[in-house]
């Protein structure tokens, strides 16, 4: 009884959080261990599909970098990268289309349905929503090209709104395209954070292999203003890997998002974790509006 009890009460404990959130859309970047962990795909699953179910709009957008360069390893090409892109010629390009449309995104989708959702699987290419520009990166200062990798130039939010709409829940591979019909491999978490700007979602939430952003000390910081993110990437609290993360999730806040979570997609059910409990699970960014 006292177990039953004890369920019950976290339910109570969620109450205010579903009624604060129903109707919202919560944009949810997939990614890290959970997209590998069978346990936790299904974990994530289970919770994506109850978002939907208690009144949430989820839309989610996977990442798929293991996958695509175990497929080029068997065609016997080497991944390269600069400055953490992955360098995509024509063979590359050709691979991560055929990698993240073809599997990825339709075993997402898979999974969802199996658990009771209705998913449908797209990417930036369909409906030409996901506008982009040939991007470039520096070294030492000088321009390098990276080959088909895209800057976003603008997300169309109207296929998304028809589908989140009519009770579906989009999975989107970050495939763009530009002006002229070429397609771009894009980082999801940039994926993420615009069309979380662009349906001005509610919450933007990465799923990655770390807790969330710590201080100097190594404490998880529970929730941090949006202005103080700049002081720590200056101080270097926040490196490597974690900047352009934050950043995206900077970019998304300004774009009218109201907060940005970093979690830990390494435990269970981190999605409910993190939107349904009082002190949640990773980092919250918070917007002037929350």
């Amino acid at each position: 009884m006292q177990e039953l009890i004890k369920k019950a009460g976290i339910l109570i404990e969620a109450l205010p959080y579903i009624q604060k959130f129903s109707g919202k859309t919560v944009v949810i970047k997939y990614g890290g261990n959970a997209m590998i962990n069978e346990e936790l795909k299904n974990s994530v699953m289970e919770d994506i599909t109850l978002l939907k179910f208690i009144g949430l709009n989820p839309i989610v957008v996977h990442g798929g970098g293991p996958d695509i360069s175990k497929a080029l390893n068997e065609r016997g090409v080497k991944s390269k990268f600069v400055n953490g892109l992955r360098v995509t010629d024509d063979i590359t390009m050709q691979t991560a289309q055929q990698v993240l449309i073809g599997k990825t995104n339709k075993e997402i989708v898979a999974l969802l349905n199996t658990n009771g959702g209705r998913a449908v699987g797209i990417s930036g290419i369909d409906g030409s929503f996901i506008e982009c520009k040939k991007q470039y990166t520096e070294v030492d200062g000088e321009r390098v090209d990276i080959g088909y990798v895209g800057d976003i130039v603008h997300v169309k939010h109207c296929l998304i709104d028809l589908l989140s709409s009519d009770q579906y829940i989009p999975v989107i591979a970050p495939i763009g395209t530009d002006e002229d019909g070429n397609s771009y491999n894009i980082n999801a978490d940039t994926v993420a954070a615009a069309v979380a700007a662009s349906v001005e979602a509610e919450k933007l939430i990465l799923l990655t292999d770390v807790e969330g952003i710590k201080d100097k000390d190594g404490n998880v910081i529970a929730e941090i203003h949006k202005n103080e993110i700049y002081e720590m990437i200056h101080d270097g609290s926040i490196s490597g890997g974690m900047i352009p993360k934050v950043l995206g999730c900077l970019e998304s806040i300004d774009g009218g998002v109201t907060g940005a979570h970093i979690i830990d997609g390494r435990i269970p059910h981190c999605l409910l974790l993190e939107i349904f409990t009082k002190t949640g699970i990773g980092t919250l960014i918070k917007s002037d509006k929350y």
